[in-house]
């Protein structure tokens, strides 16, 4: 049996329940794929993005109604080893990917400031305007369960709001278009054992900025080892994170914002204060 053969059937049967019927689950449960759907699956050359075009092959020559997708690498400035492994892992897979060349690495740099936040908006522009080129109305990212949970934690330490990354997205500049993450309930650790068992080699992280050592702390890195600690603790505490922004009580909430607009705990309270009292005297 071929290698990439070994691979799929592996999704179907050794991962069918960690891997195969939990991307089956997040597909139905958030509506992400629908009929007719032109979906442009990008790639970064990491596990993650493999999987997901891995999982989208199957799911295109299983599913009950018809929808199209294509495979999409957008290459920020990597270097020329990291390129050909990429190369070389679509060829071993079978995936018939479009590789696409930026200087979005270059850029970033030379702007300065926050090369992380800067690079990773210029990579969503650039794989939007590319989906659209494409003839694609949605885009698929590769956003994992831990990623989930890990950016909630991280946007309550250190920018002081609750914000989290949800199953699909509307986008702003370019209408029509919108992206999915099929992989929002599968965990990593799933992802990490399924990749070992197949002997796969993916790159990790390509970025030329965290080679530059004590640079630029890593939030992500800082976070994801208070969850591993507090899963000691007790196992289910990831979950109960991730399931906090399913069900989160806007009534008991100090402040939030809905479509850019800011509703503050006293005005709320106020009106309803009002309403109570008006109704009292009735």
């Amino acid at each position: 049996m071929e290698k990439y053969k070994e691979v799929e059937r592996s999704i179907i049967t050794t991962y069918r329940k960690k891997i195969w019927a939990v991307f089956i689950k997040t597909i139905k449960e958030y509506n992400l794929v629908e009929e007719n759907d032109n979906i442009c699956v990008c790639m970064s050359g990491g596990k993650d993005s493999f999987l997901m075009a891995k999982l989208f092959q199957e799911l295109e020559r299983h599913s009950d109604f018809p929808f199209k997708v294509k495979y999409l690498v957008m290459d920020p400035g990597y270097k020329k080893e990291v390129r050909e492994k990429i190369e070389n892992n679509l060829s071993l897979l079978k995936i018939p990917a479009i590789i696409e060349k930026s200087d979005i690495f270059d850029i970033a740099d030379i702007m300065g400031g926050k090369p992380c936040f800067l690079c990773a908006r210029m990579r969503r522009g650039f794989l939007y305007k590319k989906a659209e080129a494409l003839g694609c109305n949605k885009i698929a990212l590769g956003h994992h369960f831990d990623d989930v949970i890990e950016t909630t934690l991280m946007s309550m330490f250190y920018n002081g709001k609750i914000q989290t990354m949800p199953p699909k997205l509307l986008s702003d500049n370019y209408k029509g278009m919108e992206l999915i993450r099929p992989l929002y309930q599968i965990h990593e650790q799933d992802i990490i054992n399924w990749t070992k068992y197949n002997e796969l080699e993916f790159i990790n992280c390509a970025c030329k900025f965290t080679e530059r050592e004590n640079e630029f702390d890593s939030k992500r890195k800082e976070v994801k080892e208070i969850v591993k600690e507090l899963k000691k603790l007790n196992p289910i505490i990831p979950h109960n994170i991730f399931m906090s922004v399913h069900r989160c009580n806007v009534d008991t909430m100090v402040g939030y914002e809905i479509d850019r607009s800011y509703y503050d705990f006293n005005t709320e309270y106020e009106r309803k204060r009002k309403k109570c009292l008006e109704e009292k005297s009735q």
